[in-house]
């Protein structure tokens, strides 16, 4: 039914001009639609003879029942008709509502008129095709006006009496309900429904039929149309057949063939790409027994080589076959086995090689196991190792002391190792040469341990290197390849052929089928070539062949030979530039840590032996020689090394304080010992102390050697005789002298304690500086010595010894100052106070002399009486003692200075006569006191002049006499 109102043959624009007509007036023609009575009547409604819709409502029913004005309803109020006149009231017309009239249509009617013009002229010239005349319109009309008497819900397109909501709209159950009173009008009404239900399907088949009469022309052309369409149908099917048989002959005698080549092509090469995957899989599940057979032999590297080769291949080539699923992890944890097994055999050889004899000439032992393991924990990243060889080199040192100790304690008979159990105490027992050559044997094997460190940390150094270098030179290779392909990528031609056959392009198949002609050639001349080996039918195309070649390559790289540094490092190493870097430098400090270590336990040994004081009770001669080995080990192993070593340094600059503070006070206790026993008194110069000054006017600052024979032969000099002038002196500054030597020497000896030397130095010469000072000057000798008084000879001696030692302190100073650093120069301004001191001491002491004779004149002029006889006994005394001065210190002091002494002496011998004559009020008158006076100087001038050495000394006696007013 909706096809056939869908087709209807009825055009739209015939019912449009019946519709557009204005002399028709559908009115007359139709007659209005009345409807049947409602197939489910509800409740009784009060209606009228018209149909009232809620449109029709001009009342609010509410407000017309709550109308307050109204004091009484109506009577008829629920009977009468509701409408305008339900109430009597009048509607007032709205205010927003417009009143409309026929003025406000006429531009409506002016655009229309226009328009229905040109339609009504249009209709004349092309008049419509009517196919229908006003009998099937109005039979048209008629029919869809019965079928609107149907109710819609037979039109549904989802009608279905089985829907209980359906089947009770169509069917109340009230029609069949006879209970009660009722019964013949529930009979009536079931009666009604199957009268209306059939009229229904009356309408119904009446437009059926209509319709089907209306496309009866139709039904007969598509009956008529169906042979046609057959035959034609038969036509096509036989074209079709003839064309497939064509396309069949086409595709088997042009395209069979080369498909089938093709298909043979791509087949041979999966074959042979399953025999080289087999090929490959039973390589790999030759792994294990390899790699066992590999670590049998300790090639380490070979076997993680093999493992790495194996992995790769299993996670790119040999992915996801069922029977290596777990070969990946049996790898791994073979790998870490691995580790272990390489670490331990490092721990071994490190014990090997630095527990070895020390006289084996063998720098390295066993360089390439050395090489292979080293590559092999680098390429694990397992850097610990080097820990691991700083470890055996601490108990290597230990090991070569204790087996050094024990060899000596073993050689010497008097040591009872039974009664003394500990090593310790069995090496204090040893003296001084015995533990000298102890040592000198343990600074010797430290020496050859360094050594072989120094090769064997050179060999892991050169292979932490070569690897850098090889990782440098592998990346820009890598750079330089990519900047080509870069370049090539960009002149391919990049054309695809789009042509899948079997899933694979056609141009990979030809290009396939082109590369086995070639392995099959490369093959056939393998051979026939002489030295081949004999290979399968089944050749292997060379890309396989390549993957294999270089599978073999790496595990003949991993073989460790000589050459094995140029071989392996062209293994793909984990490790970057700045771990290898930092790797280089850790094996650098781990040779200074060797030398630290090997200081250390030198330290220790040192430290065992002078726990009772042993090192503090040496001399100087042992300590300068164990200082001097010291050196010597400290300057070898900064050779070897490159660094120095500051423990075993900073030990001999402690025992060299403690030296030098010993050193010291002994001498200085000899000095002070030598002097609280000197009588001053000028000693005989012994042959060996004038040599000592002899060695040091030749340039030559140190004790000279002892000669046999000879020194027994000369004999001792009065004097003491440096660059030509003569010096009397005491024996305690002969020492003094000799000590200073051994000060200077030992700063030659130690260059460690020149500047403790120099202080120490400084603080002797002032102590005998203050000493001698107390001594003489002071009267001191007269309790410590007794002597019964301090003579001018005394003095004068004590002088002169202090003029040699200012003598010697320009000598002192600038040997100590050739040994100086500069920045140490300041420390020399000690001497210049000494030197200053010194000359104090000497003018004190030269004072001293002049005041002596000063007392001496004041005593004697303050008696002296001008009369006879002539010369007087004042005077005789004056010149008596003026002689025995002379005498005293003439042969003491050089002649300069007695002349400058006795100018000093006659000038207080001048002050003193002028002031008595001046209080005897003798003046120069030419009188006879006058002439005594002068006969008593004469006398005076006469006798001073006579002694030895001051025969010009220009005395000036007028000055005696007052200057006339």
């Amino acid at each position: 039914m909706a096809s056939s109102h869908s087709s209807s043959p009825v055009p739209q624009g015939s019912s449009s001009d019946v519709f557009f007509k204005k002399e028709v007036d559908p009115t007359k023609h139709i007659r209005p639609v009345q409807s049947l009575p409602d197939v489910c009547p509800k409740e009784p409604t009060v209606t009228d003879q018209h149909r009232w819709t809620i449109y029709h409502s001009k009342v609010n029913l509410p407000a017309a029942l709550n109308d307050p004005r109204l004091a009484k309803r109506e009577s008829d109020f629920f009977t009468k008709t509701w409408g305008l006149d339900f109430v009597d009231t009048e509607v007032i017309p709205s205010f927003y509502l417009p009143q409309i009239s026929k003025e406000h249509f006429t531009v409506y009617q002016q655009e229309i008129s226009q328009r229905e013009k040109i339609h009504e002229r249009c209709k004349k010239i092309c008049p419509p095709k009517d196919t229908f005349d006003r009998t099937l319109l109005h039979t048209h009309d008629k029919s869809r006006t019965d079928l609107e008497q149907v109710p819609k819900i037979f039109m549904k397109p989802d009608f279905a009496l089985d829907d209980s909501l359906t089947f009770n709209s169509v069917l109340p159950w009230s029609h069949f309900n006879t209970a009660g009173g009722k019964g013949n009008r529930d009979a009536a009404s079931s009666k009604l429904l199957q009268e209306k239900l059939s009229h229904y399907l009356d309408i119904v088949e009446v437009n059926i039929a209509h319709q089907i009469s209306l496309r009866s022309e139709a039904f007969f052309h598509a009956m008529t149309s169906q042979h046609e369409l057959q035959d034609y149908l038969k036509k096509t099917s036989q074209a079709v057949k003839m064309l497939r048989d064509k396309i069949a002959q086409i595709d088997k005698v042009m395209c069979e063939g080369s498909l089938h080549i093709l298909r043979l092509a791509l087949t041979r090469n999966n074959c042979v790409k399953v025999y080289n995957k087999l090929k490959l899989m039973a390589t790999v599940h030759q792994t294990q027994p390899t790699v066992q057979v590999l670590l049998s032999t300790s090639e380490f590297v070979g076997a993680l080589d093999l493992i790495a080769t194996t992995q790769e291949v299993l996670q790119q080539e040999l992915q996801g076959i069922h029977s290596f699923r777990h070969l990946g992890s049996q790898l791994c944890e073979l790998e870490k086995l691995i580790d272990k097994m390489m670490i331990a055999e490092f721990s071994t050889y490190s014990h090997s090689d630095l527990n070895r004899p020390l006289e084996d000439d063998c720098q390295i032992l066993e360089e390439e196991r050395l090489v292979s393991l080293v590559f092999g924990l680098l390429k694990q990243r397992k850097l610990n190792f080097l820990e691991i060889y700083s470890e055996e080199m601490i108990i290597t040192a230990k090991n070569i002391i204790k087996q050094c100790v024990i060899n000596k304690v073993s050689q010497i008979e008097d040591i009872d190792t039974d009664v003394v159990l500990k090593l310790a105490d069995q090496m204090r027992m040893l003296n001084f040469l015995q533990w000298f050559d102890l040592l000198k044997d343990i600074f010797s094997k430290f020496t050859i341990f360094l050594q072989r460190v120094k090769a064997t940390l050179n060999i892991i150094h050169s292979v932490v290197l070569s690897v850098l270098d090889k990782n440098q030179r592998t990346r820009e290779l890598e750079e330089i390849s990519q900047q080509k392909n870069a370049a090539k990528d960009n002149s391919l031609d990049t054309e695809v052929a789009y042509l899948i056959h079997e899933g694979m392009f056609i141009s990979d198949a030809f290009s396939e089928s082109e590369l086995t002609p070639i392995a099959i050639d490369t093959t056939s001349q393998r051979n026939a070539s002489p030295n081949s080996e004999p290979c399968s039918s089944d050749s292997v195309s060379e890309p396989e062949c390549t993957t294999d070649s270089s599978s073999s390559k790496e595990q003949t790289s991993s073989s460790v030979t000589p050459g094995a540094v140029d071989i392996m490092v062209n293994e793909d190493m984990k490790l970057t530039d700045l771990e290898l870097g930092k790797l280089a430098n850790n094996v650098q400090e781990l040779l200074y840590s060797a030398s630290d270590i090997c200081h250390d336990r030198a330290v220790k040994f040192l430290m065992s032996r002078a726990k009772d004081g042993f090192l503090e009770k040496l001399n100087s001669t042992e300590f300068i020689t164990l200082s001097r080995l010291m050196e010597t080990f400290i300057l070898e192993t900064e050779q070897i090394c490159g660094r120095k070593s500051m423990s075993l340094l900073g030990a001999l600059q402690s025992q060299a304080n403690k030296f030098v503070n010993r050193f010291h006070e002994e001498r200085k206790t000899k000095l002070s010992l030598l002097l609280d026993n000197e009588r001053w008194k000028q000693a005989d110069v012994p042959a060996e102390f004038q040599d000592l000054v002899d060695s040091i006017a030749d340039g030559k600052i140190a004790l000279p050697e002892k000669k046999s024979g000879a020194t027994e032969e000369r004999k001792p000099a009065e004097v003491l005789i440096v660059e030509g002038q003569q010096y009397a002196v005491v024996g305690t500054v002969l020492l003094l002298i000799r000590i200073i030597l051994e000060y200077c020497q030992c700063v030659d000896n130690i260059p460690s304690v020149t500047t403790d030397m120099l202080t120490r130095l400084s603080d002797l010469l002032k102590y005998f500086n203050s000493r001698s000072c107390q001594l003489v000057l002071g009267a001191g000798a007269l309790q410590v010595v007794g002597l019964k008084t301090i003579t001018t000879k005394n003095l004068a001696l004590s002088s002169r010894c202090l003029q040699l030692i200012v003598h010697y302190i320009p000598v002192i100073r600038a040997h100590f100052e050739a040994r100086l650093q500069p920045k140490q120069y300041s420390m020399l301004r000690h001497f210049d106070h000494i030197t200053k001191d010194y000359h104090d001491h000497i003018a004190e002491i030269s004072a001293k002399l002049v005041a002596i004779m000063d007392s001496l004149f004041d005593k004697l002029l303050s008696k002296y009486e001008v009369k006879a006889p002539v010369p007087s006994a004042c005077f005789r005394n004056i010149c008596k003692q003026m002689a025995k001065m002379h005498e005293a210190i003439f042969d003491l002091l050089p002649e300069e200075q007695t002349q400058m002494l006795f100018l000093r002496i006659n000038a207080s011998y001048k002050l003193h006569l002028k002031k008595q004559l001046s209080h005897l009020n003798v003046i120069n008158d030419g009188g006879p006191q006058n002439g005594l006076v002068t006969a008593d100087v004469a006398f005076y001038t006469g006798n001073l002049q006579a002694l030895k050495g001051l025969k010009d000394l220009d005395l000036n006696m007028a000055e005696i006499w007052e200057q006339k007013r």
